[in-house]
């Protein structure tokens, strides 16, 4: 696949498009904002726009019975949030809401169906996402299983730093409960613990990352495994 001059600050699947397909593609689609706890899609409704984010962070979440949201998985400008509707589906007992704000490239359903055929790149660049998504939530499943709370926060913040290209970002101490799966006193612990060792600034809503390598230090192997694997499916130079 040749490599394009599209711009830096563009979706990643986007941005390795042939000119060609990228040009038709876009202009098939809106840029939106993404507002704050804005939701993409909602729980067991019709999907009616999928979202290639420029900036921000999309938190792909599960809903217990109770009313409990979980984490499972987010999405930057490396994919694409709508994925079911790839997959042949129309809705999803998850939702998908908006983390971080930022912009997205926004396409409706009924078009994405008719531009995004088998044998486009884009079709089949989303095969390989979809892989690769698929690695990301399984390695979700075994880090909250296996790794302590300290080290899932740090893999989470290494992953969020990269896909908004900064050292500081808005956050919640209600996503990083979602994001961790545990409660909030939890939350203010672990910050705390990080904090105290020089390697994030937390105060009212917005956390700076203060030491990069520490982080990676610090974080278990996941945040590693995630980040080859992207790499290696949807990264511009296919093996």
């Amino acid at each position: 696949m040749s490599k394009n001059s599209h711009p830096a600050d563009e979706n990643q699947l986007l941005a390795i498009l042939p000119r060609e397909e990228y040009e038709r593609l876009v202009t098939n689609m809106e840029l939106v904002p993404l507002t704050f706890k804005q939701t993409l899609y909602a729980a067991n409704e019709s999907i009616e726009y999928v979202y290639f984010p420029k900036s921000g962070v999309v938190s792909l979440l599960t809903l217990m019975e109770d009313g409990t949201a979980v984490e499972v998985g987010t999405v930057g400008n490396e994919g694409m949030v709508g994925l079911p509707v790839f997959l042949g589906s129309n809705k999803i007992p998850g939702l998908a809401m908006a983390q971080i704000p930022g912009e997205a490239w926004r396409m409706r359903v009924d078009v994405f169906k008719n531009k995004v055929i088998p044998g486009s790149t884009l079709h089949d660049l989303l095969q390989r996402y979809t892989q690769a998504l698929f690695n990301l939530i399984s390695q979700i499943a075994a880090c909250n299983r296996i790794h302590s709370v300290e080290e899932r926060f740090c893999r989470w913040l290494l992953m969020t730093q990269d896909r908004v290209g900064s050292d500081e970002f808005p956050l919640t101490q209600e996503f990083l409960s979602q994001m961790l799966g545990v409660r909030r006193p939890t939350v203010s612990l672990s910050a705390s613990v990080l904090q105290k060792a020089g390697l994030i600034r937390y105060v009212r809503g917005k956390m700076t990352i203060l030491d990069r390598e520490g982080l990676e230090a610090s974080s278990c192997e996941c945040y590693t495994i995630v980040k080859r694997e992207f790499e290696r499916l949807v990264g511009s130079d296919f093996d």
